[in-house]
């Protein structure tokens, strides 16, 4: 940073990673082979982006950040198997970016800004059919949610949505002091493995999360009043919603987080036998 004149920018979330453990964690979470291409989301100082060159047959690092442009093409001018992109990653194209870059599909690493954490996370479930494997440093926060299960105070619907595309491993967790400037709270590595085909097979994927969005609309409440309070079901009684629960073997007065993947897909799948 010194050598550049580089300081983390707070509009764009950047906190530096200072600590090789970590570093190491993700690199073997990735389970890196030299056939791997890789697409590493916000390469900040190149750290990474180096020791993923070494490893992989080709390294895409997509930097949004144009004052670190320069620095990272100095940092990897000796490696020709990594490509430095000024990007911003939620608006590039990854069918496009893959078919001009990478010879089939890829693996993604990154070190995500908070603010934007979810949004990358649910591009890459987007994007399943390209990703193979995706390990993830995030808020410890996130980490926890995206392992939780049912029952548990962090499950939710961020679960449920990336559960139902990829299994899910916590690696580690990072204490603030790895990275410069500190974040106010504590990271984790998290590691999400791609499935092509969904958890459990639904009939109507927006209508499904519809019921769960419904669900854990308010928390509170059990999952028949939560529902009867937020799922819309326009031209229907609001009894449909007691005799789709029965029918689906679920306890009315049971609440949303303590429902699975497979009772939210029977649940929506009877309501929608009584809709239609």
């Amino acid at each position: 940073m010194k050598k550049y004149n580089i300081k983390a920018d707070k509009r764009l979330g950047q906190h530096f990673l200072v600590d090789s453990r970590p570093l190491l964690s993700m690199i073997e979470a990735a389970q890196l082979s030299p056939e791997d291409e890789v697409l590493e989301i916000g390469p900040g100082l190149g750290v990474l982006t180096l020791e993923l060159g070494t490893r992989a047959k080709r390294v895409v690092a997509v930097e949004k950040d144009r004052q670190l442009i320069p620095v990272l093409d100095d940092l990897t001018r000796d490696f020709k198997n990594i490509c430095i992109l000024e990007e911003d990653v939620l608006k590039l194209d990854l069918e496009k970016m893959s078919e001009s870059l990478f010879d089939g599909r890829f693996k993604v690493i990154a070190n995500l800004p908070y603010y934007i954490t979810s949004p990358i996370i649910m591009k890459i479930i987007e994007n399943r059919n390209l990703v193979t494997l995706a390990v993830l440093m995030v808020q410890k926060e996130v980490a926890q949610r995206l392992t939780a299960c049912p029952g548990k105070k962090d499950y939710g619907i961020l679960s449920i949505a990336v559960k139902m595309y990829a299994d899910v491993n916590m690696i580690c967790t990072i204490g603030r002091e790895s990275f410069l400037p500190p974040p106010k709270v504590e990271s984790a590595v998290v590691r999400l493995t791609l499935r092509q085909e969904p958890r459990v097979q639904l009939k109507d994927e927006r209508f499904f999360f519809k019921v769960v969005e419904a669900a854990f609309g308010e928390r509170r409440k059990t999952i028949k009043n939560s529902l009867k309070s937020r799922l819309t079901l326009v031209g229907t009684d609001l009894d449909i919603i007691d005799k789709a629960l029965e029918a689906a073997g679920i306890d009315a007065l049971r609440r949303g987080e303590t429902l699975s993947i497979e009772e939210y897909a029977r649940l929506a799948e009877e309501l929608q036998r009584y809709i239609s």
